[in-house]
């Protein structure tokens, strides 16, 4: 059951909600720069017909296959929802799952110029399948992963260099994607935004390798709690001390403005430069979720566009905080529209 903060003007932790629409109203329009891995997620769905007689497993009746957005092409995608003029600069494999990329956001209207096809080298792609019974609701039971094994050539990352630099230019913000596929490199996005000459906001979603990005630019980043723990070598769970350990050090190491960290059905943790107080932000809506895959990449896209429409990082933690809690409740690899963002900040509102 959904639970929602009965208030008027203001949440229990003191945000102006009137403000927070009135900056998703300006979200349409923001040109958006997304420089990062895309991946295909395709979902294979089956009907179980029966237990093999071969080992205890289910057989499929196969039903259909669908390929869309994952990890920076699914924050590209989140991006395009929420009303903003996105441009991708991002490699993808000389394969089928690279030109499908391709064709969707060809389709969505979005600029494409800037995702480049490279021969001998795949497209990531994390292959899930789903299997149910007729008239229920289907589940995974199997996830395959095929990654490139070679890196991207130094002339393909020129190419990625040069046509980030030409989209900055105009570039309202730009959010990097770095899921460790090679795409995004922390030299060649700091040397597009010197020759750029462009002051906007950098945020950062990095999968591997935070702290690579150390001094290049980011004024902000969005790791969930695993990443960070994994980088400080720590536990947290519920030890908000090594919590605050953890962000104030990430926070000081990566020279940068803010921190925002997902906590799953914790909420999310906010820290900020200028101050010690660290601001912990409920979560929106159930703690249950539906699904929890590609949720990071709608906080980074919802989080990026905020601060593009001039929100205070406390307003757009705030406003990708709603945001995530939206798109947890839908199955599979999903986004979340500008719409339905100012439905859910209206009915917060409202105290409904």
């Amino acid at each position: 059951m959904m639970t929602r903060t009965r208030c008027n003007a203001k949440t229990e932790r003191g945000v102006d909600l009137m403000r927070l629409t009135e900056i998703v109203e300006q979200f349409r329009g923001k040109r958006i720069v997304l420089y990062g891995d895309f991946v295909a997620d395709e979902f294979q769905f089956g009907d179980i017909s029966r237990v093999s007689r071969e080992a205890p497993v289910l057989i499929l009746k196969h039903r259909e296959t669908s390929i869309v957005p994952g990890g920076g092409a699914n924050a590209t995608n989140n991006l395009a929802a929420l009303g903003a003029r996105v441009f991708p600069v991002a490699a993808v494999g000389h394969d089928a799952e690279g030109e499908a990329l391709k064709e969707y956001f060809r389709k969505l209207g979005v600029d494409t110029s800037g995702i480049v096809r490279v021969k001998g080298w795949r497209t990531p792609t994390k292959t899930r399948f789903l299997a149910g019974w007729a008239h229920t609701t289907a589940q995974q039971v199997l996830r395959v992963d095929r990654e490139p094994d070679t890196a991207i050539p130094p002339k393909v990352q020129q190419q990625l260099e040069a046509k980030l630099f030409a989209k900055l230019r105009n570039a309202d913000a730009l959010a990097v994607s770095d899921y460790g596929f090679g795409s995004a490199k922390p030299g060649s996005m700091q040397a597009a935004l010197k020759r750029a000459k462009k002051k906007v906001p950098v945020t950062l979603d990095a999968r591997h390798g935070l702290t690579r990005y150390a001094g290049t630019g980011i004024i902000s980043a969005t790791p969930n709690e695993a990443e960070l723990e994994a980088l400080h070598h720590a536990t947290i769970g519920k030890d908000l001390t090594e919590l605050e350990r953890c962000g104030h050090a990430t926070l000081a190491q990566m020279k940068m403005d803010s921190l925002l960290i997902t906590r799953g059905r914790d909420g999310m943790a906010l820290f900020e430069r200028d101050g010690k107080r660290v601001r912990h932000i409920p979560v929106h809506g159930s703690d249950q979720a539906v699904d929890v895959t590609g949720a990071g990449d709608t906080v980074l896209a919802a989080y990026t566009l905020a601060l593009a429409s001039g929100a205070s990082v406390l307003e757009a933690a705030h406003t990708a905080n709603i945001a995530g809690g939206l798109v947890v409740m839908k199955r599979g690899t999903a986004t979340i529209t500008q719409a339905e963002l100012l439905e859910a900040i209206q009915l917060e509102s409202s105290g409904s």
